[in-house]
């Protein structure tokens, strides 16, 4: 039998790949958006490929929910274990209908709370549900560990850079939102003459300097990390675990509602839990200058080896 991992791209994705290794269970096959990322990061994996769904589609979660139902038919599944997001909805539904094991592992990014999926989710009869943060894990949500817990501060740089000379910076894919207001104070305080590897996503670049691309795969985005002074990107959990892969502090630049940039501010969540830990530095965009790209380039991340197995609840929860 195999277990389905099922999850939206970007961060969701990340996630998920980074949990795997630490997940007790044996055959896999990943659900996931098509994008570069995904076929880039599940080379050589066994893939169902779903549409992509904005933040709050239900229309196409409905879609997704008519793929789940195909698949979960066969009879080749034991197990459905998610990162988020809305994608998770579409399949424990049916997963649950016929009797199959669910389990929905909430976002790093998410540490006051549930996120919509998560709430929608926990309301599924017989889903086992797991919270990333201890403080508010109780009743239906369970802690059995963090993603986070794979990665700590590493020793500072003596000889780091005063300026960077090659950057990445990363902004996500999420549609429909860009994230302009971060390319325009990146071009303020980055050096004219800084090489310069921009992933912009769904943001505007008109008027702007910039030869950005909207995703690049995720092989090609890792190797430029490793070789750069510097990585920025939004507070996204998939740009601060691929800094943190290649052993860089990344700089995690939240996006805001009030600004049109998410649909709601829980980066703000995500960037504060990370520099907390010192894997990254949290700056809003308004308070970025050359003194905090200096201090993320003096910092290392080290990789854990052998983080804790991510510990799985029976059927049906606790």
């Amino acid at each position: 039998m195999t277990t389905l991992l099922v999850c939206s791209g970007g961060g969701h994705l990340q996630q998920m790949w980074t949990l795997r290794p630490r997940l007790p269970i044996g055959d896999v096959t990943f659900v996931t958006f098509d994008t570069p990322q995904s076929r880039s990061l599940l080379a050589g994996e066994d893939v169902v490929y779903v549409p992509y769904a904005a933040p709050r589609d239900l229309a196409v979660a409905v879609r997704i929910g008519r793929t789940a139902n195909d698949l979960l038919r066969t009879g080749k599944y034991d197990r459905v274990v998610s990162t988020g997001a809305s994608v998770a909805v579409s399949f424990m539904v049916p997963a649950r209908a016929r009797g199959i094991t669910c389990h929905y592992v909430e976002s790093a990014a998410r540490a006051d709370g549930p996120s919509l999926s998560g709430k929608l989710v926990s309301r599924i009869p017989g889903v086992n549900t797991y919270s990333q943060y201890p403080a508010w894990a109780g009743g239906r949500w369970h802690y059995s560990g963090s993603i986070l817990d794979g990665f700590r501060p590493g020793p500072d740089l003596p000889d780091a850079p005063a300026v960077p000379r090659k950057v990445v910076v990363t902004l996500g894919t999420i549609a429909p939102y860009g994230f302009r207001r971060a390319v325009e104070k990146l071009l303020e305080v980055l050096p004219a003459d800084a090489e310069v590897l921009w992933q912009t996503g769904e943001t505007d670049l008109s008027g702007l300097p910039v030869d950005g691309k909207h995703s690049i795969p995720s092989a090609d985005l890792s190797a430029a990390a490793r070789e750069a002074d510097l990585v920025v990107g939004h507070s996204g959990t998939g740009s601060g675990l691929l800094a943190m892969a290649e052993g860089k502090c990344a700089v995690l630049l939240p996006r805001r509602l009030v600004h049109g940039e998410h649909v709601d501010d829980h980066q703000v969540q995500i960037a504060a839990e990370l520099d907390r830990r010192g894997v990254a530095i949290a700056c809003e965009v308004d308070a970025l200058d050359a003194e905090v790209l200096r201090r993320a380039m003096a910092r290392t991340v080290e990789v854990v080896p052998d983080p804790p197995v991510f510990q799985l609840l029976r059927d049906g929860g606790s």
